[in-house]
């Protein structure tokens, strides 16, 4: 077996601890006739094997319930209900009567029941899938005994390595941040969701290993390196001593670097940046507020509904909304509305497609589904008097929806007049900039919105064609193409000519050497994951404005991402000579 697994960095840090291997996926099922006498012995068996499968899915609710609130644990209702459907339990049975093993019974009904769902026009039912498939495992792990491996099952305090296929959903609200000290999962990107929010919650991880299931047993010790992407199998002592070693050199580098987070973020010839945050989880914002950033340039608010069975009502969306707000005490707080779709999804009601990352997603849904929308627009209008509230649009590409979402805007306020509820009527909207035609076309824009955002992940996705999530695609994801460079200066200089602010939001930003261009570029306003603000901070405060400007002429010119990543290293490393950067740590 290999000794160093090689993936992707998406979240920096060292941890050493024993491996959790979660195995999440539909075991092989052999064929196994049974006599008539065992029939009904095998009927009994698979019936106790359904109870126990209740009785685990309790308490895994309940566990969930404790470590991700009631709310986001309500996802195991839908599974609930599978297992106490009378339909499959029924045609289960029928098949044990004609002497086929109990285990492929089920594997064959539930592989019915999935291609059926999947298949149907009803959205709620294609939605399913993925319940029916969490409970087509559980069942079959029992039956087969082969354990039922759910992340909660470690200890408190265990200091282990989550390896896993991803993290979807209905484990994602299992997930023990006092047990898990780190996430390594098989597919994935640094851009993918996943990555983004172990970033936000500062857990060290490593993605895109591929075959890692196959290549450890369980028993192992795992040293992974969040830095570099690297995962080593059972270190020997002088190894754990030299990471050891690194893991405190890195803590002591940071806290280093922590000194810089509250310092103004003015370049050498007095350019001001403005530094805010993105605040993934609003259990996060108090922790986020502290990170020396002035304000939040990207509040995610889907986590608010991936993985729950119902989406979230007024009130609960506008205490969540009051409650980062409040945090930041009276700086400005940009939330985006319901960015759903792609590799996030809800698990209620929502459709599956072929190819999600163009398909009803973003703000396409919430238009689709004008009352989804309202509620949310009504309860970020009443969070708009407790601070600084500004709103973001995501993925739009044509005026149009700009319109339609100001007339939704209207109505929320009129249904909030006629109950008497207070609100802010004068609340900004904001355009994000994503695709290729929402840059190309940011001047059909200007009358309408009030500021810019670029978001970066997708605007490189939608740019070069290359799946953001796709671990086989990683190496084509380059955010230093010659049309993003473009596509940002674009859009900076007609916003600015404008009158207009323009931030970038997405993960581009909280890279140094990718800050550094995009000061290059004109951008004034940057938002980065909070680990982030000292280094960024640190490369602004380390450069003027024109040597960045020059530095991003010679990246634009360049004719490949590669050589405009070696003209802007060249010229960084020359403007701080000996100083060791983290640029590894992010990249």
């Amino acid at each position: 077996m290999e000794r160093v697994l090689t993936g992707i960095s998406a979240s920096p840090g060292i941890v050493i601890g024993p491996v959790h291997l979660l195995r999440w996926e539909v075991p092989d099922v052999p064929q196994r006739i049974i006599p008539d006498e065992e029939i009904p012995a095998e009927i009994a068996r698979f019936k106790e094997v359904l109870e126990r499968a209740r009785e685990r899915l309790d308490a895994v609710r309940e566990r969930a319930s404790r470590n991700a609130g009631v709310e986001e644990a309500s996802i195991f209702e839908a599974q609930r209900m599978i297992l106490d459907d009378g339909a499959i339990t029924t045609q289960v049975e029928a098949y044990i009567r004609q002497n086929l093993g109990a285990e492929k019974a089920f594997d064959v009904v539930m592989q019915e029941f999935r291609q059926h769902f999947a298949r149907s026009p009803v959205p709620m039912l294609r939605e399913r899938v993925g319940d029916l498939t969490d409970v087509h495992i559980r069942v079959l792990s029992l039956m087969l005994g082969l354990g039922d491996h759910d992340p909660v099952d470690v200890r408190k305090g265990a200091n282990a390595i989550l390896v896993t296929h991803d993290l979807t959903p209905s484990l994602t609200v299992q997930l023990d941040r006092e047990a898990i000290a780190g996430i390594a999962t098989e597919s994935g990107t640094r851009t993918s969701h996943v990555a983004i929010l172990a970033r936000s919650l500062g857990i060290p991880a490593v993605v895109g290993l591929r075959e890692a299931l196959h290549r450890l047993r369980g028993d192992e010790q795992l040293v992974l390196d969040g830095s570099s992407g690297m995962v080593i199998v059972n270190p020997s002592a002088a190894e754990v001593k030299t990471f050891e070693r690194r893991a405190i050199l890195e803590k002591e580098d940071e806290a280093e670097l922590q000194k810089t987070a509250e310092a103004e973020a003015l370049t050498t010839d007095g350019v001001r940046i403005t530094v805010r945050v993105n605040v993934d989880l609003p259990e996060e914002a108090a922790a986020a507020s502290h990170a020396g950033g002035e304000g939040v340039g990207l509040m995610r608010t889907e986590f608010l509904v991936v993985g729950r069975a119902t989406m979230p009502d007024e009130e609960e969306q506008y205490r969540e909304y009051a409650r980062v707000v409040e945090a930041f005490g009276g700086h400005p707080v940009i939330i985006r509305t319901f960015d759903i779709g792609g590799d996030k999804l809800p698990v209620g009601g929502y459709p599956h497609e072929p190819n999600p990352f163009l398909g009803w997603r973003a703000i396409r849904m919430c238009l689709d589904e004008p009352e989804l929308f309202k509620t949310q627009l009504r309860a970020l209008l009443r969070a708009g008097l407790r601070g600084d509230v500004r709103i973001l649009l995501p993925l739009v590409v044509t005026l149009d929806e700009v319109r339609a979402t100001r007339a939704l805007l209207r109505e929320a306020m009129a249904e909030l007049d006629a109950r008497g509820v207070a609100y802010k009527r004068d609340v900004p909207l904001g355009v994000m900039i994503e695709t290729p035609a929402a840059a190309m076309a940011i001047d059909t824009f200007l009358d309408e919105a009030e500021f810019f955002s670029i978001g970066t992940n997708d605007l490189v996705q939608y740019s070069l064609a290359v799946d953001r999530g796709n671990a086989n695609l990683a190496e084509r994801f380059t955010p230093l193409h010659p049309a993003i460079l473009r596509f940002i200066r674009r859009t900076a200089d007609v916003a600015h000519q404008a009158g207009l602010e323009v931030c970038v939001c997405g993960e581009m930003a909280s890279e140094p050497l990718l800050a550094f261009v995009l000061v290059g570029l004109g951008i004034r306003q940057l938002s980065v994951n909070p680990r982030s603000v000292a280094l960024v901070k640190r490369i602004i405060r380390g450069v003027s404005a024109s040597f960045a400007a020059e530095a991003a002429d010679a990246a634009t010119s360049a004719r490949t991402a590669a050589e405009a990543q070696r003209e802007l290293e060249f010229r960084l490393k020359a403007a701080f000579g000996s100083v060791t950067f983290m640029w590894e740590a992010v990249h």
